[in-house]
Parts: structure tokens; sequence; C-alpha cells
């Protein structure tokens, strides 16, 4: 099994953009343990980071061809970006969205996300765990999908 994890804007700041709100932990110390988990769940996971909204629509795109599914932290695209919206929406896999911080609980432009309604399942408020969570979700979800 194949999973992209995609990080949005922003995530390559994680270490030092806001650590009230994200933590101290860097991105390459997410994608440690997102690949760590995957090991224990014998997945194979590939990560990038795009800042700009062209970028992560073309790796959408090009996603069902390479991948069994994808994790997705889209960050602020999330409230508007009916672009990956639209993209997600026509993937041939699945997708879970994962945010690092609860944003039901944050500024109240960030509690809608136009991004969620075309994945399969959203998970967030955990930190670096919500990408984890997410990958236990979309590979027990890819799995038994294969089964059928």
């Amino acid at each position: 099994m194949r999973v992209l994890v995609l990080h949005g804007p922003n995530l390559n700041l994680l270490g030092t953009r806001q650590p009230e709100i994200y933590g101290n932990r860097t991105l390459a110390d997410v994608n440690d343990v997102v690949a760590a988990a995957a090991a224990d769940l014998g997945v194979d996971v590939t990560f990038a980071q795009h800042n700009g909204e062209g970028e992560i629509l073309d790796a959408l795109h090009a996603a069902s061809s390479q991948y069994d599914g994808v994790v997705i932290n889209p960050g602020a695209y999330a409230h508007y970006s009916y672009a990956i919206a639209d993209a997600l929406a026509a993937m041939e896999i699945p997708a879970i969205e994962v945010h690092l911080s609860n944003v039901a609980a944050r500024e109240e432009f960030r509690r809608t996300s136009v991004t969620s309604a075309a994945c399969t399942g959203t998970i967030g408020g955990f930190g670096a765990t919500s990408y984890v969570l997410a990958l236990h979700a979309l590979t027990a979800l890819c799995r038994r999908e294969t089964q059928r």
C-alpha cells in the first residue's frame, strides 16, 4: 500500500511558527513520526510539502495513478480553496484531511473547511498524532476495500 502525505502552506515553518498553537516539532519531526507509524503498518509513505495552491493541485491530480490514498493537511487552503476541494473530489482514491490544531476551537474563519467535504474524513487537534490517526484510518479503509 502506498500513501501520499501532502502538507500545505506554511507547514515548512513548523517548530518556529506559533509554537503555542503548533508545538515545537518541525515538519521533519512530524514526518519521522508518520514514517515510523507507516513502517509498523507496512505502508510505503511519500511526503510532499507545497506552499502554492497549483503545486498541491498537481500533486492531487497525479495521486490517483501513484497511490492508494492521501493524507492531506491543506493548511489555510482548507477554508477557501474550491480548486483543492474539486481536485480531491475528482480523485479515485480516498483522502483524509488532517489539522495539527483543533480548528473548531480557533478563529471563526477556521471553523469552516471547504475541502473536508471532498475527503473521506477529517482528523485534527492532536498535533502530529493527527497524521498517525489518519494513516491508521486510511490503511484500514484501503485494506477493507481490497478485501471486497
